[in-house]
């Protein structure tokens, strides 16, 4: 039996209201396999920061349902919503998001700290490690590359092993070589440890590392790829730009 890290259905998202309405998300259902890395993809406006937010449980949807980890959100009160957020899901943004007083260990920790739990080492060692940073533990974030702060910011996104994470354009500020170590990282993370990925991209390239392609376009999910090339991504991506 297929198990999924989170479930959409017929979820609808909506911002604004009278002339001046828009329809983000117009009747999404979706799954995202427990252990699979999909890349979320479409035209600027499509939803799909959208999505991310609602499968994220940052957004509440106008109609539909979202489950994740098994626990429906829309049962949720906000305290609950916020828990749940904080143990089962994890989040990597463009950008880095590190404070700049803290080491690399203590950014890793902190969303334990903030959530009133005490860091095991081996947690926050094993987590510094699963992103190649055992070694950088104690530099902090001007002492870091690019790439090493957003790898920091996966670690730490990954320290309370959470059932998802989400990634918004994580390698947005990077260069092609730095994106290429983050982009195989996360890879290797879905590979090796089953970890689940949902990830927005613009990038055909970041894309081709996914085990999933998503198109959404006008707030509709339009089509899907699997085992594709940066270069067919590519051009579905210049069809669907093309007819909008």
């Amino acid at each position: 039996m297929t198990t999924h890290a989170v479930v959409l259905q017929n979820v609808r998202a909506v911002y604004g209201s009278g002339p001046r309405q828009v329809t983000a998300l117009d009747g999404v259902s979706v799954g995202f396999q427990q252990g699979t890395f999909t890349a979320v993809m479409g035209p600027s406006g499509s939803g799909k920061s959208t999505l991310l937010h609602c499968a994220a449980g940052l957004d509440r949807p106008a109609e539909g349902s979202v489950t994740i980890d098994g626990t429906a959100v829309g049962n949720l009160g906000e305290d609950a919503l916020t828990r749940l957020r904080r143990d089962r899901v994890g989040f990597v943004f463009q950008a880095f998001n590190l404070v700049s007083a803290l080491t690399a260990q203590q950014n890793v920790e902190l969303p334990l700290r903030l959530a009133g739990r005490r860091p095991e080492p081996a947690d926050t060692v094993a987590a510094l490690h699963a992103v190649g940073l055992a070694d950088r533990a104690r530099h902090r974030p001007s002492e870091l590359s690019g790439g090493e702060q957003q790898r920091v910011a996966l670690a730490r996104a990954l320290i309370s092993r959470p059932a998802v994470v989400f990634a918004d354009e994580p390698t947005g500020a990077l260069d092609s070589t730095t994106s290429r170590h983050v982009l195989t990282l996360l890879r290797e993370l879905v590979g090796k440890h089953r970890q689940t990925v949902v990830m927005v991209t613009h990038d055909p390239v970041a894309a081709a590392y996914a085990d999933w392609v998503l198109f959404l376009a006008d707030g509709r999910i339009v089509d899907d790829l699997t085992g594709v090339t940066a270069e067919s991504i590519a051009a579905r991506t210049a069809l669907l730009e093309s007819a909008c």
